[in-house]
Protein backbone atom coordinates (compact mmCIF):
# COMPACT_ATOMS: atom_id res chain seq x y z
CA UNK A 1 0.00 0.00 0.00
CA UNK A 2 2.75 2.41 0.91
CA UNK A 3 4.58 1.78 -2.37
CA UNK A 4 1.38 2.45 -4.33
CA UNK A 5 0.73 5.65 -2.39
CA UNK A 6 4.23 6.90 -2.98
CA UNK A 7 3.98 6.05 -6.67
CA UNK A 8 0.79 8.09 -7.01
CA UNK A 9 2.35 10.84 -4.94
CA UNK A 10 5.38 10.91 -7.20
CA UNK A 11 3.11 11.21 -10.24
CA UNK A 12 1.14 14.10 -8.73
CA UNK A 13 4.29 15.83 -7.52
CA UNK A 14 6.13 15.53 -10.82
CA UNK A 15 3.14 16.77 -12.80
CA UNK A 16 2.18 19.61 -10.49
CA UNK A 17 5.51 20.67 -9.07
CA UNK A 18 7.38 20.70 -12.39
CA UNK A 19 5.41 20.58 -15.65
CA UNK A 20 2.31 22.43 -14.43
CA UNK A 21 3.89 25.09 -12.24
CA UNK A 22 3.49 27.86 -14.81
CA UNK A 23 0.92 28.08 -17.62
CA UNK A 24 1.85 27.83 -21.27
CA UNK A 25 0.99 30.49 -23.88
CA UNK A 26 1.32 30.31 -27.65
CA UNK A 27 0.75 34.06 -28.11
CA UNK A 28 3.67 34.84 -25.80
CA UNK A 29 4.81 37.72 -28.03
CA UNK A 30 1.47 39.48 -27.33
CA UNK A 31 1.48 38.63 -23.61
CA UNK A 32 5.00 39.72 -22.72
CA UNK A 33 4.08 41.25 -19.34
CA UNK A 34 2.71 37.90 -18.14
CA UNK A 35 6.16 36.42 -18.75
CA UNK A 36 8.29 39.35 -17.59
CA UNK A 37 7.08 42.27 -15.39
CA UNK A 38 9.86 44.47 -16.83
CA UNK A 39 7.64 45.08 -19.88
CA UNK A 40 5.37 47.38 -17.87
CA UNK A 41 6.02 50.96 -18.95
CA UNK A 42 7.49 50.31 -22.39
CA UNK A 43 4.48 52.05 -23.96
CA UNK A 44 3.07 55.46 -22.98
CA UNK A 45 -0.28 54.07 -21.85
CA UNK A 46 -1.94 51.44 -19.70
CA UNK A 47 -3.52 48.35 -21.22
CA UNK A 48 -5.74 45.52 -20.05
CA UNK A 49 -5.22 42.04 -21.48
CA UNK A 50 -6.88 38.73 -20.89
CA UNK A 51 -5.88 35.31 -22.21
CA UNK A 52 -8.05 32.21 -22.16
CA UNK A 53 -6.41 28.92 -23.10
CA UNK A 54 -8.06 25.52 -23.45
CA UNK A 55 -5.28 22.99 -23.80
CA UNK A 56 -5.49 19.47 -25.27
CA UNK A 57 -9.12 19.67 -26.40
CA UNK A 58 -10.78 16.26 -26.28
CA UNK A 59 -8.83 15.00 -23.27
CA UNK A 60 -10.85 14.87 -20.06
CA UNK A 61 -9.67 17.25 -17.31
CA UNK A 62 -7.09 18.86 -19.61
CA UNK A 63 -5.47 22.14 -18.48
CA UNK A 64 -7.38 25.40 -18.88
CA UNK A 65 -5.91 28.81 -18.09
CA UNK A 66 -7.36 32.29 -17.60
CA UNK A 67 -5.10 35.31 -17.10
CA UNK A 68 -6.08 38.97 -16.60
CA UNK A 69 -3.41 41.67 -16.52
CA UNK A 70 -3.26 45.46 -16.41
CA UNK A 71 0.02 47.33 -16.82
CA UNK A 72 1.46 50.53 -18.22
CA UNK A 73 3.53 53.64 -17.77
CA UNK A 74 3.01 55.61 -14.55
CA UNK A 75 5.55 58.36 -15.26
CA UNK A 76 8.75 58.89 -17.25
CA UNK A 77 10.70 56.15 -15.51
CA UNK A 78 8.16 54.00 -13.69
CA UNK A 79 5.85 51.25 -14.89
CA UNK A 80 3.21 49.53 -12.76
CA UNK A 81 1.17 46.40 -13.31
CA UNK A 82 -0.79 43.53 -11.85
CA UNK A 83 -1.98 40.03 -12.74
CA UNK A 84 -4.67 37.65 -11.53
CA UNK A 85 -4.84 34.11 -12.90
CA UNK A 86 -6.45 30.70 -12.57
CA UNK A 87 -4.96 27.48 -13.91
CA UNK A 88 -7.20 24.39 -13.72
CA UNK A 89 -5.98 20.85 -14.37
CA UNK A 90 -8.58 18.23 -13.54
CA UNK A 91 -9.04 18.13 -9.78
CA UNK A 92 -6.00 20.32 -9.19
CA UNK A 93 -5.90 24.08 -9.63
CA UNK A 94 -3.68 27.06 -9.08
CA UNK A 95 -4.85 30.65 -8.62
CA UNK A 96 -3.22 33.83 -7.49
CA UNK A 97 -2.22 37.38 -8.19
CA UNK A 98 0.69 39.78 -8.08
CA UNK A 99 1.59 43.45 -8.48
CA UNK A 100 4.81 44.79 -9.98
CA UNK A 101 7.07 47.83 -10.02
CA UNK A 102 9.35 48.57 -12.97
CA UNK A 103 12.02 51.25 -13.30
CA UNK A 104 13.33 52.35 -16.71
CA UNK A 105 16.56 54.21 -17.39
CA UNK A 106 18.60 54.92 -20.53
CA UNK A 107 21.84 53.11 -21.30
CA UNK A 108 22.36 55.02 -24.57
CA UNK A 109 20.51 57.46 -26.82
CA UNK A 110 18.37 54.68 -28.31
CA UNK A 111 18.46 51.85 -25.78
CA UNK A 112 16.60 51.58 -22.47
CA UNK A 113 16.96 49.11 -19.59
CA UNK A 114 14.07 48.16 -17.34
CA UNK A 115 14.38 46.38 -13.99
CA UNK A 116 11.28 44.93 -12.35
CA UNK A 117 10.14 43.10 -9.25
CA UNK A 118 6.69 41.62 -8.68
CA UNK A 119 5.24 40.10 -5.54
CA UNK A 120 2.06 38.27 -4.67
CA UNK A 121 0.69 34.90 -3.69
CA UNK A 122 -0.25 31.58 -5.28
CA UNK A 123 -2.87 29.17 -3.99
CA UNK A 124 -2.72 25.48 -4.91
CA UNK A 125 -5.74 23.25 -4.41
CA UNK A 126 -6.41 19.53 -4.78
CA UNK A 127 -10.09 18.56 -4.66
CA UNK A 128 -10.40 14.84 -3.89
CA UNK A 129 -14.19 14.82 -4.15
CA UNK A 130 -15.31 12.77 -7.15
CA UNK A 131 -11.93 11.17 -7.81
CA UNK A 132 -12.26 8.07 -9.99
CA UNK A 133 -9.41 5.91 -8.69
CA UNK A 134 -8.58 2.22 -8.92
CA UNK A 135 -8.07 1.83 -5.17
CA UNK A 136 -10.40 4.14 -3.17
CA UNK A 137 -8.92 2.83 0.11
CA UNK A 138 -5.50 4.31 -0.67
CA UNK A 139 -4.83 6.94 2.05
CA UNK A 140 -3.50 9.36 -0.56
CA UNK A 141 -6.85 9.48 -2.35
CA UNK A 142 -8.93 9.90 0.80
CA UNK A 143 -9.97 13.21 2.27
CA UNK A 144 -11.69 16.32 1.05
CA UNK A 145 -9.98 19.45 -0.27
CA UNK A 146 -6.34 20.35 0.33
CA UNK A 147 -5.42 24.03 -0.04
CA UNK A 148 -1.97 25.57 0.30
CA UNK A 149 -1.13 29.26 -0.23
CA UNK A 150 2.43 30.50 -0.59
CA UNK A 151 4.10 33.85 -1.30
CA UNK A 152 5.61 34.36 -4.72
CA UNK A 153 7.91 36.84 -6.48
CA UNK A 154 9.40 37.44 -9.93
CA UNK A 155 12.47 39.42 -10.95
CA UNK A 156 12.95 40.58 -14.52
CA UNK A 157 14.98 42.87 -16.71
CA UNK A 158 14.35 44.02 -20.26
CA UNK A 159 16.74 45.72 -22.66
CA UNK A 160 14.90 47.40 -25.52
CA UNK A 161 14.89 49.92 -28.34
CA UNK A 162 12.32 51.04 -30.94
CA UNK A 163 12.27 47.81 -32.92
CA UNK A 164 13.67 45.09 -30.63
CA UNK A 165 13.77 43.84 -27.07
CA UNK A 166 15.59 41.19 -25.06
CA UNK A 167 14.65 40.27 -21.51
CA UNK A 168 15.10 37.66 -18.79
CA UNK A 169 12.76 36.86 -15.92
CA UNK A 170 12.94 34.50 -12.93
CA UNK A 171 9.44 33.49 -11.75
CA UNK A 172 8.92 31.71 -8.43
CA UNK A 173 11.97 33.49 -7.13
CA UNK A 174 11.26 32.58 -3.50
CA UNK A 175 11.14 28.79 -4.12
CA UNK A 176 8.36 28.61 -1.53
CA UNK A 177 7.81 25.28 0.18
CA UNK A 178 4.59 23.49 -0.78
CA UNK A 179 2.81 20.76 1.15
CA UNK A 180 -0.23 19.20 -0.52
CA UNK A 181 -0.61 16.14 1.72
CA UNK A 182 -3.24 15.57 4.37
CA UNK A 183 -1.60 15.98 7.77
CA UNK A 184 -2.77 12.56 8.96
CA UNK A 185 -1.33 10.80 5.92
CA UNK A 186 1.88 12.84 5.96
CA UNK A 187 2.53 11.74 9.55
CA UNK A 188 2.55 8.09 8.45
CA UNK A 189 5.43 8.64 6.07
CA UNK A 190 8.98 8.30 7.29
CA UNK A 191 10.38 10.96 4.94
CA UNK A 192 9.47 14.56 4.23
CA UNK A 193 7.11 14.67 1.25
CA UNK A 194 6.95 18.43 0.88
CA UNK A 195 8.17 20.10 -2.28
CA UNK A 196 9.26 23.57 -3.25
CA UNK A 197 8.31 25.69 -6.24
CA UNK A 198 11.22 25.62 -8.64
CA UNK A 199 12.71 28.81 -10.00
CA UNK A 200 12.17 29.15 -13.73
CA UNK A 201 14.27 31.13 -16.17
CA UNK A 202 12.49 32.77 -19.10
CA UNK A 203 14.37 34.44 -21.95
CA UNK A 204 12.17 36.48 -24.27
CA UNK A 205 13.27 38.41 -27.34
CA UNK A 206 11.81 39.92 -30.51
CA UNK A 207 12.77 42.03 -33.51
CA UNK A 208 10.56 44.07 -35.84
CA UNK A 209 11.66 44.28 -39.47
CA UNK A 210 9.86 46.80 -41.69
CA UNK A 211 9.61 45.42 -45.21
CA UNK A 212 7.83 48.58 -46.40
CA UNK A 213 5.31 51.13 -45.14
CA UNK A 214 2.56 48.53 -44.79
CA UNK A 215 4.25 45.23 -43.93
CA UNK A 216 6.27 44.26 -40.85
CA UNK A 217 7.84 40.92 -40.00
CA UNK A 218 8.36 40.16 -36.31
CA UNK A 219 10.31 37.03 -35.31
CA UNK A 220 10.34 36.23 -31.59
CA UNK A 221 11.59 33.53 -29.26
CA UNK A 222 10.88 32.31 -25.75
CA UNK A 223 13.30 30.01 -23.93
CA UNK A 224 11.93 28.29 -20.81
CA UNK A 225 14.18 26.48 -18.39
CA UNK A 226 13.49 24.73 -15.07
CA UNK A 227 15.51 21.95 -13.46
CA UNK A 228 15.50 19.00 -13.84
CA UNK A 229 13.62 19.20 -17.16
CA UNK A 230 15.31 20.01 -20.50
CA UNK A 231 14.92 23.57 -21.72
CA UNK A 232 12.09 24.28 -24.16
CA UNK A 233 12.24 26.83 -26.98
CA UNK A 234 9.28 28.52 -28.64
CA UNK A 235 9.99 30.29 -31.92
CA UNK A 236 7.33 32.45 -33.52
CA UNK A 237 6.94 34.73 -36.53
CA UNK A 238 4.25 37.37 -37.01
CA UNK A 239 3.53 39.12 -40.29
CA UNK A 240 1.74 42.42 -39.64
CA UNK A 241 -0.18 44.42 -42.23
CA UNK A 242 -0.81 48.14 -41.68
CA UNK A 243 -0.38 47.69 -37.89
CA UNK A 244 -3.90 46.22 -37.80
CA UNK A 245 -3.97 42.67 -39.12
CA UNK A 246 -1.46 39.93 -38.37
CA UNK A 247 -0.97 36.24 -38.88
CA UNK A 248 1.87 33.89 -38.19
CA UNK A 249 3.12 30.65 -36.74
CA UNK A 250 4.83 29.20 -33.70
CA UNK A 251 7.03 26.13 -33.29
CA UNK A 252 7.77 24.53 -29.92
CA UNK A 253 10.68 22.15 -29.49
CA UNK A 254 8.37 19.49 -28.02
CA UNK A 255 6.91 19.18 -31.53
CA UNK A 256 3.82 21.41 -31.19
CA UNK A 257 3.04 23.73 -34.10
CA UNK A 258 0.76 26.74 -33.73
CA UNK A 259 -1.02 29.17 -36.05
CA UNK A 260 -2.01 32.61 -34.80
CA UNK A 261 -4.18 35.46 -36.05
CA UNK A 262 -5.09 38.88 -34.72
CA UNK A 263 -6.74 42.20 -35.49
CA UNK A 264 -6.55 45.68 -33.98
CA UNK A 265 -9.67 47.88 -34.06
CA UNK A 266 -9.04 51.65 -34.07
CA UNK A 267 -5.62 51.00 -32.51
CA UNK A 268 -7.44 50.46 -29.20
CA UNK A 269 -9.18 47.06 -29.14
CA UNK A 270 -7.20 43.92 -29.93
CA UNK A 271 -8.37 40.37 -30.50
CA UNK A 272 -6.13 37.37 -31.07
CA UNK A 273 -6.51 33.64 -31.57
CA UNK A 274 -4.10 30.74 -31.84
CA UNK A 275 -4.52 27.05 -32.54
CA UNK A 276 -1.93 24.42 -31.63
CA UNK A 277 -1.41 21.17 -33.51
CA UNK A 278 -0.01 18.79 -30.93
CA UNK A 279 2.99 16.52 -31.21
CA UNK A 280 2.66 12.85 -32.12
CA UNK A 281 2.44 11.70 -28.50
CA UNK A 282 -0.86 13.55 -27.95
CA UNK A 283 -2.28 13.97 -31.46
CA UNK A 284 -4.15 10.63 -31.27
CA UNK A 285 -6.03 11.79 -28.15
CA UNK A 286 -6.58 15.52 -28.68
CA UNK A 287 -7.72 17.76 -31.52
CA UNK A 288 -5.38 20.54 -30.40
CA UNK A 289 -5.26 23.58 -28.11
CA UNK A 290 -7.17 26.86 -28.45
CA UNK A 291 -6.08 30.22 -27.08
CA UNK A 292 -7.98 33.53 -27.16
CA UNK A 293 -6.58 36.95 -26.34
CA UNK A 294 -8.48 40.24 -25.83
CA UNK A 295 -6.91 43.61 -25.03
CA UNK A 296 -7.84 47.26 -24.56
CA UNK A 297 -5.29 50.03 -24.82
CA UNK A 298 -6.25 52.79 -22.40
CA UNK A 299 -4.74 55.58 -24.48
CA UNK A 300 -6.22 59.02 -25.26
CA UNK A 301 -8.38 59.14 -28.38
CA UNK A 302 -6.66 60.48 -31.46
CA UNK A 303 -7.75 63.92 -32.63
CA UNK A 304 -9.23 62.63 -35.90
CA UNK A 305 -11.33 60.08 -34.00
CA UNK A 306 -12.84 62.82 -31.86
CA UNK A 307 -13.59 64.97 -34.90
CA UNK A 308 -15.27 62.07 -36.69
CA UNK A 309 -17.60 61.56 -33.75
Amino acid sequence: MKKISLLVLAFISSGLIYSQQLPQLTQFMDNSYVINPAFAGMNDYYQVRTSIRNQWTGISDAPSTTILSIYGKQDDNVGLGGIIFNDQYGHTSKAGGSVSYTYHFPVSDKVQLALALSGGFTQFKIDKNGWNVHNPDDPLTQGDVIVESVPDATFGFNLYSDNWYFGVSIPQLLSSNLNLLDNNFANTLSNNQTGSLSRHIYVLGSYRYSANEKWNIEPSLLLKSVAPLPAQLDFGVKVVYDKKLWFGGDYRTNGDIGALFGYSINDRYIIGYSYDILNAELSDYSTGSHEFMFAIRLMPLKEESIVNK
